[in-house]
């Protein structure tokens, strides 16, 4: 038997309803959302369970939201006494596999989220930019293309998510003119994203300053199983290295594709994606078809997750 991973999912798994059942049928569940509604200064667990799709979609109340219902996931898996080897998350989701193993705590680093949510607002309000999904072209010619498009603006490689899937960001205009050269050059489609900024791009370094701060003064410790950074796409094992590897996120490319990989190498076989939706299940299913994945989302998932295991 091999490893088993826990990845995290990061901005675009929320939908409105996620974690209601956790809340409904779990004290501990009931208990997290509520500390996280006093951390956050609002109703969270409001926004989570009834609220509208857009307020749901704004960055600053999307991160908290994902972070915290892939945190109570998380706990009740640990609680079952199923617990990852490794652990690894997309952007905003690499925040809850260091929780989940071991290096913050749940509060601590919910304060952290929030503000990496309100610095990323902010950052996309003052320098407006887009992000934009290249479909079946290799990732060589997508560099070749932002650069060519780097005359109309800032637009670079954002998010190396599975083999023909690759998320470009920057300005608006930059994105939409690699978007037409990327079509020119043969890619399958090249589709703009609902989002509020230039994500692991320049022009988030506005909010890697702040960011930088609230990282400086969290708690963190060693993790008690590796965690793969999304900048390097190995694994981080001192507290330093992912203080620094948080810091140069914001900027840098999530490197999910080499991560998958790398987990694959160290011996990982199955793979739980933990919190809201199943992004990252279709992303791995394309990288490595032949990892065993599980989805742990709602509590009757977790339950045959936990029967399964």
């Amino acid at each position: 038997m091999g490893k088993l991973a826990f990845i995290f999912p990061g901005q675009a798994s929320q939908y409105v309803g996620m974690g209601t059942d956790w809340y409904d049928q779990h004290s501990f569940a009931r208990e997290m959302f509520d500390t996280a509604d006093r951390i956050v200064g609002y109703s969270l667990s409001s926004v989570c369970f009834q609220g509208s799709e857009d307020d749901l979609r704004l960055t600053k109340i999307t991160q908290p939201a994902i972070y915290v219902h892939s945190l109570v996931v998380a706990t009740w898996l640990a609680e079952q006494g199923i617990s990852p080897d490794v652990t690894a998350g997309h952007s905003l989701g690499e925040y809850s596999a260091l929780v989940s193993a071991g290096a913050g705590d749940f509060e601590d680093v919910l304060s952290v989220v929030q503000r990496r949510g309100d610095l990323m607002y902010q950052a996309g309000i003052d320098q407006p930019g887009s992000m934009a999904a290249v479909i079946g072209l290799p990732l060589d010619q997508i560099e070749a293309v932002c650069d060519q498009a780097s005359m109309d603006g800032v637009v670079v490689p954002a998010n190396l998510n599975s083999p023909g899937q690759v998320v470009i960001s920057g300005s608006v205009e930059g994105v939409r003119k690699a978007m037409e050269l990327a079509k020119d050059r043969g890619a399958r489609r090249a589709q703009e994203l609902v989002v509020s900024g230039a994500f692991h791009s320049p022009l988030m370094e506005s909010a890697q300053q702040g960011l930088s701060d609230a990282l400086d003064h969290m708690e963190l410790r060693a993790p008690k199983v590796p965690v793969v950074a999304n900048v390097s796409g190995e694994p981080v094992s001192t507290v330093d290295a992912i203080r620094e590897s948080l810091k140069k996120q914001l900027t840098s490319p999530v490197l999910w594709e080499p991560s998958i990989r790398k987990m694959v190498e160290m011996g990982v076989d199955r793979m739980v994606e933990v919190g809201p939706g199943r992004v990252l299940q279709g992303l791995v299913r394309r990288i490595h078809p032949e990892v065993q994945l599980f989805g742990c989302d709602t509590v009757e998932q977790a339950k045959t997750l936990a029967d399964t295991l």
